[in-house]
């Protein structure tokens, strides 16, 4: 795959894998049956804000982190890259507590409709649960961003560098009839500009007032 191709599809997995997470963490993932005192049963609805709150700030920094690799040199994109990793695993983690014990994941909706509190009194309250397939869902977002990370670490090499927009040219010394030195571009050199070809030297010329498009 050509490096710069390559550099635009981790960019888009990391974002793709983001919102994947984001979309999870707005859904339903555990029907809680609660018992209440002298009311008999109630069936709580956990979305994911409840079940795993730390997972919107997580997604959220994939969406920067993303933002981060377009412009980013080599040494960043390892760095990026190993945040990935870490962003992964703690998408899964959050995730895999909530499939793992489901009452302990609707804690707060039990206690805000009962006024129980506390781990072992909230475990006995909850009568049932089923798991919605939305924690899962974030599960595979987590192995989707981890193993991206682990991409664009062993790839960041290979992402092609910032363009130059001028040519670098060498002057040569010489010397002038009145004995003095006088710096000169070598023999046959034009000046060129050479065009920028990615998105950050666009928005260098439109933050100059300059049209990119009429280079």
């Amino acid at each position: 795959m050509p490096p710069r191709r390559l550099k635009l599809v981790l960019i888009l997995t990391v974002l793709a894998a983001s919102s994947l997470a984001l979309l999870a963490w707005t859904q339903m993932w555990v029907q809680a049956e609660v018992g209440l005192p002298d009311a008999g049963t109630q069936v709580l609805e956990i979305d994911g804000a409840v079940a795993a709150p730390a997972l919107t700030a997580l997604a959220l920094s994939g969406f920067a982190l993303a933002g981060a690799l377009t412009i980013a040199g080599r040494f960043i994109r390892v760095v990026l890259g190993a945040l990935e990793v870490l962003l992964g695993f703690s998408v899964f983690l959050a995730a895999y507590l909530a499939v793992e014990d489901p009452s302990q994941a609707s804690a707060a909706a039990v206690t805000a409709a009962t006024g129980i509190a506390g781990h072992e009194s909230i475990k006995l309250s909850v009568i049932g649960t089923v798991v919605t397939p939305w924690p899962f869902v974030a599960l595979a977002a987590a192995v989707i961003m981890a193993a991206t990370g682990v991409a664009v670490i062993l790839t960041s090499a290979r992402w092609p560098g910032q363009t130059r927009k001028y040519q670098a040219v060498r002057f040569e010394t010489v010397a002038s009839p009145d004995g003095s030195d006088t710096a000169v571009p070598p023999v046959g050199y034009e000046p060129t500009e050479v065009a920028a070809n990615d998105s950050v030297g666009d928005w260098d010329d439109l933050s100059r007032g300059e049209d990119p498009t009429a280079r």
